[in-house]
């Protein structure tokens, strides 16, 4: 994954300091990509539940810590939403269940590359689930995505690769997520529905290991903590960075994931992209900025309207 389902984050208030949110946001992308690496290590060697219940549980050591250090307990504990919280965790596990299922049947770089389809899932939900409306520049960004959904998974008479249907069934349930979590942060603070979804994932993949354990050695042991610690530091750094900077700056470099997946996954497994993986990423990636683009110059007519008819 690049940043996970968890990493949208919505923060109440920002103070700009540009150069270190993008600083932070190409740490963030880095220890995320780290993390997919010895992900897709691990489910050579463990069930994909035993390492994402790592993951979690692990991940939660770093959260804590940031907590304590900052706004404390009490205040992070303290919420109205608790069958929020729960919803919002069942729509990430189900999107890592996925996204990690996906690291260990496709090449890196591809997982990743479907992944970026979420940003059209998120735009073309909106508008039954959030009452937004999207402009023909937005729906044709989608178009255009999925377009290159298709140059990537090549669909031809046979069924489509169970590896690229389950990525794309992750970034779906990925834009569910990140509906949730707009929802959520109308009112709970961005350190609260972190803290929950990474506890209530520990939890609920926690009543999976009777069914499905292998006991780690030593080495198994120190990659699984070092899973957990990169998503943990992973998220914090990614929430930090746009609470430093605008997403408009900082959304685009998690596009740099793309790079670094097929960078780790020709160096360890001998991935090499295709042509057409190429190109399908590159039209998925450009719709997603220009979706960005169009968002933001949407956002900016809350108080500085457009020209008339420049529909979204």
């Amino acid at each position: 994954m690049t940043a996970p389902p968890e990493t949208t984050p919505l923060t109440h208030k920002r103070v700009d300091n540009t150069p270190r949110g993008i600083a932070l946001m190409l740490m963030s992308v880095l220890f995320f990509s780290l993390m997919n690496v010895l992900a897709k290590l691990l489910m050579d060697r463990f069930p994909v539940t035993e390492v994402m219940f790592f993951r979690s549980l692990f991940a939660l050591i770093p959260v804590c810590l940031s907590i304590h250090l900052g706004t404390g307990f009490a205040t992070t504990l303290r919420t109205r939403y608790a069958w929020g919280h729960m919803g919002r965790s069942l729509i990430g596990l189900t999107t890592m269940v996925a996204m990690f299922w996906s690291f260990h049947l496709l090449p890196l770089g591809d997982a990743i590359a479907l992944n970026f389809a979420a940003p059209l899932f998120l735009t073309a939900l909106s508008v039954p689930l959030l009452s937004e409306k999207v402009g023909i520049h937005r729906w044709s960004a989608v178009l255009v995505g999925f377009a290159g959904v298709l140059i990537i998974v090549r669909p031809s008479g046979d069924v489509l690769n169970l590896g690229a249907i389950i990525a794309l069934f992750g970034a779906l349930t990925n834009a569910l997520a990140m509906i949730a979590i707009r929802q959520l942060s109308r009112t709970e603070r961005p350190d609260t529905i972190v803290f929950y979804f990474t506890l209530l994932t520990t939890v609920l993949l926690g009543l999976s290991l009777p069914f499905s354990w292998v006991t780690p050695d030593a080495m198994g042991w120190l990659l699984l903590l070092a899973t957990g610690l990169l998503g943990g530091c992973g998220q914090l750094m990614l929430t930090r960075a746009y609470s430093l900077a605008p997403a408009a700056v900082v959304a685009p470099l998690n596009y740099t994931s793309l790079l670094l997946a097929v960078v780790f996954g020709w160096f360890m497994w001998g991935e090499v992209p295709t042509t057409t993986m190429a190109v399908g990423a590159a039209v998925v990636m450009a719709s997603g900025l220009y979706i960005l683009h169009r968002e933001t110059r949407r956002r900016v007519t809350l108080t500085k309207p457009l020209p008339a008819g420049d529909g979204d």
